[in-house]
């Protein structure tokens, strides 16, 4: 058998813009980027996104249509040394030729403060393009002045089904991918792989290469991948888990549950199974959000916070990284004090709406900003709070027809208990201004 030196992932990178999936925001035919490049001009670049997004491609792409000259420098092997050469040949290039270069910087975070201070003056006399590449946040890791010669452009990590098509790619495709191996994959391996990869394209074709080589051919010389002998060849072993399925909802529902129960042993075993099955983790960070309000709600505040911080921490940081930081909010929610008071109070004005209908804003609290509006009646009456002691007055704020409903009852609880006490000292002032 004959061995591709070149990684599957590098033969597979996109030779045309349009061949580039999941960034259309940035490359579509409307955006900024597209535009400068049909008008020649270009302008330096911060590329934010995820491992396996598509950031060195794009900004190789870039070169190519510009007819540019392409240097790549990455700030984990090169240092101002290696910069100092790039910049004397690219001086020697506009001499000649009047052209700019553009000067792609892999991992651009990595560089300190004094280093990135060495890109300015070029970037600002045009004598380079910087494209540079980061998984971090640019507001906190590169320096104000280069950020403001920049634009920052944000990648997102791919979808489930672009990365569908780019792994049939890499099986189809005879001159660049595996075509020549005669691969047949099963539906659920391919889900399998994409799913471990966590919309990282780079890391999905590595596997996808990895198992096509690991499985013996046949008689016919065709190579069979299923969940097995993906498995095996990853050395992993796979969680049966169908996104879309039965399982899914059993696993979720289990997570819910278990947090509910006030069981962290049981909410971060269930969390685990999730994501090393695959799941979507902004999935798992979203229910976790509507965990937070619906059986915590305002019996602790800050688990809403958490909650929000976890899948951000997944958005911004990813994997490896953010999995502790879904397992910090899981446990928080797993041992926080429970309410489901406004999970009852939503259903309840819900309820409330529907059966009474679109009632009438009362006169007092209607807004008047035309000469008509107040002869009408509207605002008149309003009693402005903040013109009282403690900033609080009897004053109306239910339509006239469910005066009196309560929709929010909290419990005697953690937070709520403090709430419930303001709620009833507000009720004792609307008694004793009576």
């Amino acid at each position: 058998m004959q061995f591709k030196i070149t990684p599957l992932a590098m033969r597979m990178r996109p030779e045309r813009i349009e061949e580039v999936l999941g960034q259309d925001h940035i490359l579509g035919p409307s955006s900024p980027l597209r535009r400068s490049l049909e008008t020649g001009n270009l302008f330096s670049i911060i590329f934010w996104g995820p491992p396996g997004s598509g950031k060195t491609t794009i900004a190789r792409l870039i070169a190519k249509y510009s007819n540019c000259p392409f240097e790549s420098f990455s700030a984990v092997l090169s240092g101002v040394k290696e910069l100092r050469e790039i910049i004397d040949s690219a001086k020697r290039t506009y001499r000649y030729e009047l052209k700019p270069t553009i000067l792609f910087v892999d991992e651009i975070h990595r560089f300190n403060k004094a280093q990135q201070d060495a890109f300015l003056p070029h970037v600002e006399s045009g004598l380079i393009i910087l494209f540079g590449a980061t998984t971090q946040n640019p507001s906190f890791e590169i320096i104000p002045p280069l950020l403001s010669r920049t634009r920052v452009m944000t990648l997102k990590p791919l979808e489930f089904k672009d990365m569908a098509i780019i792994l049939n790619r890499a099986i189809e495709d005879k001159k660049r991918g595996l075509g020549d191996l005669h691969i047949e994959i099963e539906e659920v391996a391919l889900q399998y792989i994409i799913n471990i990869s966590h919309g990282d394209a780079r890391t999905a074709l590595n596997n996808l290469e990895s198992a096509s080589y690991f499985v013996h051919p046949d008689k016919n010389d065709n190579r069979l991948l299923n969940i097995a002998t993906v498995a095996a060849a990853l050395n992993k072993k796979p969680l049966l888990y169908d996104k879309n399925g039965e399982e899914h909802y059993n696993l979720i529902s289990a997570l819910h549950k278990s947090m509910r129960g006030s069981d962290p042993q049981g909410s971060i075993y269930w969390l685990y199974r999730m994501l090393e099955a695959g799941e979507d983790p902004l999935y798992i960070g979203r229910r976790l959000i509507r965990f937070a309000s619906e059986d915590i709600g305002l019996a602790d505040p800050n688990a809403l916070e958490i909650a929000l911080t976890a899948y951000q921490a997944w958005e911004k940081v990813g994997p490896p990284e953010a999995k502790l930081s879904l397992a910090q909010a899981v446990v928080y929610l797993a041992t926080a004090p429970k309410s489901n008071a406004l999970y009852v109070a939503e259903k309840s004005v819900k309820r409330e709406i529907e059966e009474s209908g679109p009632q009438p804003v009362p006169l007092h609290l209607r807004n008047a900003p035309t000469k008509l509006m107040k002869e009408m009646g509207y605002s008149k009456g309003y009693i402005y709070p903040h013109d009282y002691p403690e900033n609080r007055i009897k004053q109306e704020y239910l339509p006239e027809k469910i005066r009196g409903k309560i929709f929010y009852r909290p419990n005697d609880r953690a937070f709520e208990k403090e709430i419930k006490r303001r709620m009833r000292e507000q009720k004792k002032l609307e008694n004793t201004d009576k």
